[in-house]
């Protein structure tokens, strides 16, 4: 009779989840014995970067992944990216093990004592099967909710004496729906208001590239005539950066926000929560003054606490296209493009600039950047112009330790998908030790990445946060004595300073061209940038 265990591995094998993703433990051995030779199990030395690297690998396969973690502790552990993963909107399957069921009564060692709450509130759905032979049928309904909008993380805690038990019938393999369209009354509505527009905006966000939207969304820009800006401290790319309507990135605080819309009458935002802000620096509203704004997101939540604007609850390519169809073409001119940002200023050690700068002439065609260096974001944003859709990943959370397992991830999708398009990530030396075990799994995999570590020797985010809020004497912001290339070596990895910067471009092509990943850290100036 078949057991638990095999009707779950059967499920995982019709779901497309034979990629697990996690760190072993003893409350998971009985799920992974005898692991079957068609699954692959992605070996990470810390559960944070299992579950970044989860995240990574379902953001570039476009499909959920599987995270398997170690009962309480192994979760707690992975909870700083499980937190990103949530405001990433990436649909991850977690599951983690439980003491056995005949002890749970008296709590014995690595019982995680209340399962269902640990990961609240960043998972979309919390359960413990109330009998072994749910755990299927439970793991079917995980999937259902995780692919459908808004998509995200899901949780299961697995007793770890379920999976010998004998299984009911197998669960029947449903699919559901990933998109929906836009209410069609209220869709004219916004169309009607766009068209008598004096002078709209486009404020999109990561679901218009979640959503393979590029295209729509330039051709409703060129419908309206009408300038693109990228929403606060967004986590994809939304809009080819070459293009003449596109603006930049919004700053991420209330005045400065509605300073960049002024002279708008209508905003239409796409796919991004209104808006994600950082620093509180006030203004007089949070838009102009007689702007009115647009809202589509799938999302009623971020609907919900939006503090201005109408919404349309739908997906961001459904109803960009929909726009673009009800639209009349517009007389106005075409926005003028941006002007090119003037050459950096030459320095020894170089500018983040300069470091990207370089970075832009060296850029491999068709190249995917992942980034986790928040105080030279500004900079690598200025001089690096993504320009395909797919091609940048962040976090959305704010939270550190996410890019250097995610690059892991989404490098590893880029093999398995049969694409190859070369993976370069760019980690702070900060941001790099917060999940630096991911080195050695990129090691072990022989992944063929990049990583780009401006060396500042300091949290240069949180000196600019302390400028702008006034918060002299702060402890702890330097970060003397760590030696990237040791650490690098240490977990299996080539490792090369690159100094002077004119050495960039070739370390860059040999680390694309190896048989493993290649840590490159490169001194820049300690100079602190300004927060906004």
């Amino acid at each position: 009779m078949a057991t638990v265990r095999d009707t779950t591995y059967d499920l995982l094998r019709e779901l497309g989840l034979t990629t697990v993703f996690g760190n072993p433990g003893s409350t998971e051995e009985p799920f992974l014995k005898d692991f079957p030779a068609d699954f692959h199990y992605v070996h990470a030395l810390h559960e944070a970067s299992a579950m970044a690297m989860a995240d990574g690998y379902a953001q570039a396969t476009g499909r959920p992944a599987h995270v398997n973690l170690h009962t309480a502790p192994g979760t707690g552990n992975g909870m700083g990216n499980l937190v990103t993963a949530w405001h990433n909107k990436t649909p991850l399957i977690v599951t983690a093990g439980q003491q056995t069921r005949e002890m749970l009564l008296i709590e014995p060692r690595l019982t995680s004592r209340r399962p269902t709450e640990l990961t609240q509130p960043y998972v979309k759905w919390s359960y413990e099967p109330a009998r072994a032979q749910d755990i299927p049928a439970a793991l079917m309904r995980a999937y259902a909710t995780a692919v459908q909008p808004p998509t995200g993380p899901v949780f299961l805690s697995l007793p770890m004496d379920d999976w010998d038990r004998p299984a009911n019938p197998p669960p029947q393999v449903r699919t559901v729906a990933t998109r929906y369209a836009p209410d069609p009354e209220r869709l004219r509505d916004f169309a009607a208001v766009l068209a008598a527009s004096r002078s709209p905006v486009l404020v999109l966000g990561a679901a218009v590239d979640r959503a393979d939207a590029w295209p729509a969304a330039v051709a409703l820009a060129e419908r309206l005539a009408a300038p693109v800006w990228s929403a606060p401290a967004p986590e994809r790319a939304v809009f080819p950066e070459d293009h003449p309507h596109f603006r930049g990135v919004l700053p991420f605080a209330i005045g400065p926000l509605a300073e960049a819309l002024r002279g708008h009458d209508t905003v239409l935002v796409v796919g991004a929560p209104v808006f994600r802000y950082y620093p509180h620096v006030p203004g007089k509203n949070y838009l102009p003054a007689d702007a009115r704004l647009l809202h589509v997101t799938e999302d009623p939540d971020e609907s919900a606490r939006a503090p201005v604007g109408e919404s349309l609850l739908g997906d961001a390519g459904l109803a960009l296209a929909a726009l673009r169809d009800l639209l009349p073409a517009t007389d106005r001119p075409a926005p003028a493009a941006r002007p090119e940002p003037e050459p950096p200023a030459e320095s020894s050690p170089p500018s983040a600039d300069a470091l990207f700068a370089a970075l832009a002439r060296h850029w491999p065609a068709d190249g995917v950047l992942v980034q986790e260096s928040p105080s030279n974001l500004s900079a690598l944003r200025r001089r690096l112009r993504v320009t395909r859709p797919g091609s940048y990943f962040t976090m959305a959370s704010g939270g550190l330790g996410f890019g250097l397992p995610a690059a892991v991830g989404i490098a590893l999708a880029e093999r398995d998908t049969g694409r190859g398009r070369p993976v370069v990530a760019v980690i702070g030396d900060g941001s790099f030790h917060y999940s630096v075990q991911a080195l050695w799994t990129a090691a072990r995999l022989r992944l063929p990445l990049p990583v780009v570590v401006p060396v500042n020797q300091q949290y240069a985010i949180l000196k600019a946060f302390a400028d702008l809020k006034h918060t002299p004497g702060v402890p702890a912001l330097d970060l003397p004595g760590l030696d990237v290339v040791a650490v690098a070596h240490g977990y299996g990895c080539a490792a090369e300073v690159v100094d002077p910067l004119d050495r960039l471009g070739e370390a860059v092509g040999r680390a694309l061209a190896a048989d493993g990943p290649t840590v490159l850290p490169v001194p820049i100036s300690t100079e602190v940038p300004r927060i906004l």
